[in-house]
């Protein structure tokens, strides 16, 4: 797909690897809206880069609904859906108090990464499947629209504590090819990156010596990733074709220790 002039939604692009995304997108002369609940960080986004800042909770059906409406209102209907949203946890199954960890706090992480990337993708493939095939070099192949999922590296290499976390990014790597078979009929593709260690704002937050040691972990470039090395992939996708059903780990060759 040529990027140039599509419109595309970008969840959780106030910030990070969203923010990245959302700006990279726009370089390439893509219609962006930035979706995302803090709306001081989406507006700030939007204002640099000539999007639109829509207020979105992607686990809530007609918070997400009502996000596509908003900016197909803007932009024209939608043919990219960047889902980056999401949130991370830590929690032993066993505390060092002796009781289970509460099971409101694994099913929140379950909702938002899990539930919340099939609620976007399921509300974004319907309105994507109503639009005519786009033409690419004078020719078309049925082509509509292209997701791009975000996993994790913790999705195959979890560490103690990241059950929760783990489990949400195992299942939205689980889906992606399913989806992108059952898309094939309506011209969509599906693609997930399962991002390593990046510097977005929590990494960028710790001690230096603490990012030094989690860059040291990392095979080759030994450093954390750049949050534009996720989004030229995740921009890159968009635009070959011939990527569908794939999980990409973007990790420098990292294999998390079990802590």
């Amino acid at each position: 797909m040529n990027i140039q002039g599509q419109a595309a939604l970008v969840t959780g692009g106030g910030s990070g690897l969203g923010e990245a995304t959302a700006r990279e997108l726009a370089r390439l002369g893509a219609k962006v809206a930035v979706l995302d609940l803090n709306m001081d960080n989406a507006e700030r986004v939007a204002k640099e880069i000539g999007g639109i800042a829509v207020h979105c909770n992607v686990s809530d059906p007609d918070s997400m609904a009502q996000a596509i409406e908003t900016a197909a209102a803007a932009h024209g209907p939608a043919r990219i859906l960047m889902q980056i949203a999401g949130i991370g946890t830590a929690k032993r199954v066993v505390g060092k108090d002796g009781n289970a960890a509460p099971l409101e706090e694994f099913a929140k992480v379950i909702n938002v990464n899990l539930i919340g990337t099939y609620n976007a993708a399921r509300l974004f493939a319907a309105a994507c499947a109503k639009l005519d095939p786009m033409e690419k070099d004078g020719e078309t192949d049925g082509a509509r629209g292209v997701m791009v999922f975000t996993a994790s590296v913790a999705a195959f290499d979890g560490q103690v504590g990241q059950q929760a976390y783990s489990a949400s990014k195992a299942g939205v790597a689980g889906m992606t090819l399913p989806m992108a078979r059952d898309l094939a009929q309506h011209g969509i593709r599906v693609c997930t990156i399962a991002p390593g260690l990046f510097k977005t704002p929590l990494l960028a937050s710790l001690p230096e010596p603490v990012q030094a040691s989690l860059a040291a972990s990392i095979p080759f470039p030994a450093r954390l990733g750049k949050p534009s090395e996720f989004a030229e992939l995740a921009c890159h996708i968009v635009s070959n074709d011939h990527l569908n059903g794939e999980i990409i780990r973007l990790d420098g060759a990292l294999r998390m220790a079990p802590r």
